[in-house]
């Protein structure tokens, strides 16, 4: 199989001032799907975090990581999955460049969500398959810019700047029209597994495979912090101190500010915050 010929945006200068973080709405929907199991094939490329590094957790997805696994696959084709909320649109644009330029075909799976920088990272696929059950999200440019007004100036021309790469992006692969691409990225419109096939936006279905005993359970753990993460987002809490808080809520810290494993998630603690977030 031929690879696509691939929509290649240019590279867009981060704002100093700019911080990422995934939209509310995305984390809500990615809090209600259940954890993906992990692939065992060594060709398979698994994205089921934010996307960007998180200092608080040392975790995220970024061009780094990606860039390394697929140096360890070589010129073999890739399976790419993807069950993310999105986050740092520099790396997601990076990360779809990365993926377009692989020798090999790339096969993007999207097991639960694929919103905001993810969706532009699962139009890198010669194929693009969506669980039954699956959405893709797409919007303008989202984030967080603190500085005068001059930055502000700054990181909105990137922003439209941004929006413009995101909609030739989403409009070369639907070959749709780019007028109605941007009507939906202004709306910020969810689109379910049939509908992306519809539109152009994917290839195909599959049917998500069952979890074990063992897997639900994780799911359901999982999903209930992710929900706090989204009730906290949706007030307006940054990204940096809702990380803080969930740390906090994981673990007592010592002295030195190590944080102590406690047992189990002190749910009072954030049910305190967001009690006085609303008051």
């Amino acid at each position: 199989m031929s690879k696509l010929k691939l929509y290649k945006p240019q590279a867009f200068e981060r704002p100093d001032s700019f911080q990422w973080d995934a939209p509310s709405h995305a984390l809500e929907r990615w809090a209600d799907k259940p954890m993906a199991a992990e692939a065992d094939n060594a060709n398979t490329i698994s994205i089921y975090d934010v996307i960007g590094e998180d200092w608080w957790t040392g975790e995220g997805i970024t061009a780094k990581r990606i860039a390394g696994a697929l140096r360890a696959i070589g010129s073999k084709d890739v399976t790419v999955n993807i069950n993310s909320p999105g986050g740092d649109m520099f790396e997601g644009l990076a990360i779809y460049n990365l993926l377009a330029e692989h020798p090999g075909v790339v096969n993007v799976r999207v097991m639960g969500i694929a919103a905001s920088a993810a969706s532009v990272i699962a139009m890198a696929g010669d194929t693009i398959e969506m669980g039954l059950g699956s959405f893709l999200m797409i919007h303008n440019a989202w984030g967080v810019v603190v500085g005068n007004q001059n930055d502000m100036r700054e990181a909105s021309d990137t922003f439209a700047k941004f929006d413009d790469a995101m909609a030739d992006i989403y409009t070369h692969r639907t070959e749709g029209d780019k007028d109605e691409i941007t009507a939906m990225m202004n709306a910020e419109t969810f689109i379910t597994a049939n509908e992306a096939v519809e539109k152009g936006f994917a290839t195909g279905t599959f049917e998500s495979p069952k979890q074990t005993e063992k897997e639900t359970q994780a799911s359901a753990e999982l999903s209930a912090k992710r929900r706090v993460d989204a009730m906290l987002a949706k007030q307006g809490l940054p990204r940096s101190e809702r990380r803080k808080l969930m740390r906090d809520a994981a673990g007592t810290q010592n002295a030195t500010g190590t944080a102590k494993p406690r047992a189990g998630f002190d749910v009072a603690l954030v049910a305190d915050t967001l009690k006085t977030l609303r008051s």
